[in-house]
């Protein structure tokens, strides 16, 4: 390494993808690109850890400047592909630890460091996560037809607007009853697919702006499941998809993926098999 890299390596912009126990093969690290504007990625020792990181200019990443990109869609998404990147090429050899997008330390000796204080833990997360994938589902109440102009029109006499709120009203119950038997029904997917795996957590259903969906979403959850068990999770994911199981719901599922959302290194990995991540 020339002196001016040696420089820039150890008082510039660090930015931090992963912890692993076994460090990738250099070979496959060199292919992998992770931020267009930052340096090769590379490993960094980390006590008995290894840090896949990689050198960005300041003038982008400092927290002006990153709050500044972040609040763009499009170099929002551009950020978030290539820390998955980095997560991927990090996982080349074994278990890891991915860290939150845009984990920015100043200089690799307090990357370090910050990785070194935190190995009880991360040890802790990375036997837990061996030989264990994360698998995404989302579950919707199945969309109705919309209902016909002419029965939603407001009458024009007394007796027809009588007739008229009987209508409404037994709509508003028809509604409540459907969305009941929905949301049961998304706790019996939720139970089933509980069975097959080691932990599950549930983020917040997401909105409609979201989703492009009418119908709202009444499960979003993430299952950790043992790569022995991979097959009768997915069997189960059949059954509880196959129409006619769920006929008020609609699931949907992703994976397997590396398991982001169990390895939170700010929270207790000896906690429950439930977690409840929050935004």
């Amino acid at each position: 390494m020339s002196t001016t890299a040696a420089t820039t390596a150890a008082t510039g912009i660090v930015c931090a993808f992963a912890v692993t126990r076994t460090p990738p093969d250099p070979a496959g690290l060199a292919s992998v690109r992770g931020h267009e504007e930052g340096g090769p990625l590379r490993v960094l020792r980390a006590g008995g850890l290894y840090l896949v990181v990689q050198d960005v200019p300041a003038a982008l990443f400092d927290e002006e400047a990153l709050t500044e990109r972040l609040n763009r869609p499009d170099d929002l998404e551009r950020c978030a592909r290539a820390h998955h990147r980095g997560v991927e090429a990090a996982a080349g050899r074994g278990p890891v630890v991915p860290l939150p997008m845009a984990t920015l330390y100043r200089g690799d000796l307090t990357a370090a460091r910050a990785v070194a204080a935190r190995q009880p833990v991360l040890d802790t997360l990375l036997d837990r996560l061996r030989d264990r994938t994360e698998w995404a589902v989302k579950v919707h109440a199945a969309e109705s037809a919309p209902q016909p102009a002419a029965d939603t029109a407001a009458p024009s006499d007394a007796g027809g607007g009588r007739a008229y709120l009987g209508r409404a009203s037994a709509r508003r119950r028809d509604r409540r009853t459907a969305h009941g038997r929905a949301l049961a029904e998304a706790e019996a997917v939720d139970a089933e697919l509980r069975c097959h795996a080691v932990a599950t957590t549930r983020h917040r259903p997401q909105s409609e702006r979201l989703t492009g969906r009418r119908a709202p979403q009444l499960l979003n959850a993430a299952y950790l499941v043992d790569d022995a068990r991979r097959t009768a999770f997915t069997e189960a994911l059949a059954r509880l998809a196959a129409d006619g199981r769920c006929p008020a719901v609609r699931v949907d599922a992703s994976g397997p993926w590396i398991p982001y959302s169990f390895a939170r290194w700010d929270q207790d990995p000896q906690a429950g098999p439930e977690q409840e991540v929050r935004p």
